[in-house]
């Protein structure tokens, strides 16, 4: 997660944006969808501003729906090319990897893409007296490649709902060094455990 000093708030309700391809509306089921604003204090910059917003409860039928417009969607396909990422991403340092914000990362955790996620390990790769320092509710501290392969590879976490997902965040004090590398390092050992293009966990964050 991008951007760590900053102090991540969650989504609030905004006004329902126009669904792309003439999709109906829903309630309280979160669709992340990205619009131009114009950048306070100038009329010719633009910044891309991202908006979660929450739907009311629908049926399985509507789920459905949702899902296959987010599938629709122009994104790449996540690390067993089985479907698109779920998560909305910034530009980050490292082209092969997804970046998120410290926004999406809060949705994660207070549970608005609990329709899509089984989940969710925030993995914090600082050294340990950082971490006691302070860190994320519920992140796990591993700073070693040896931490990462013994809590994650040896007894990996598999969804019990097959249609839901198992996502692994990757952070450290500005997610530049240690938390890219430890996602790359990850990502080469699931590989190495798999016939190509299976994997235990093929959806990495940032």
């Amino acid at each position: 997660c991008r951007q760590l000093s900053c102090s991540p708030s969650g989504p609030k309700r905004v006004p329902m944006p126009v669904l792309k391809r003439g999709q109906p509306s829903y309630r309280d089921t979160p669709v992340v969808t990205k619009r131009q604003r114009r950048v306070a204090g100038s009329h010719d910059q633009e910044a891309s501003v991202e908006l979660v917003v929450w739907l009311e409860p629908s049926s399985s039928a509507q789920l459905e729906e949702i899902k296959n417009l987010m599938v629709s969607d122009d994104q790449e396909l996540i690390g067993d090319f089985s479907k698109p990422h779920l998560l909305p991403t910034v530009e980050g340092k490292d082209l092969s990897l997804k970046y998120i914000s410290p926004g999406t990362l809060a949705a994660v955790l207070t549970g608005h893409f609990s329709n899509f996620i089984e989940s969710s390990i925030v993995v914090d790769c600082r050294y340990p007296y950082e971490f006691e320092g302070g860190h994320i509710k519920g992140a796990v501290n591993l700073p070693l490649q040896r931490d990462v392969e013994e809590f994650l590879l040896e007894q990996p976490v598999v969804p019990l709902d097959a249609s839901k997902r198992v996502i692994i965040i990757f952070h450290c004090e500005f997610s530049f060094e240690r938390a890219p590398k430890m996602c790359k390092f990850l990502r080469e050992r699931d590989r190495a455990c798999h016939e190509y293009p299976k994997l235990h966990y093929p959806e990495l964050y940032v």
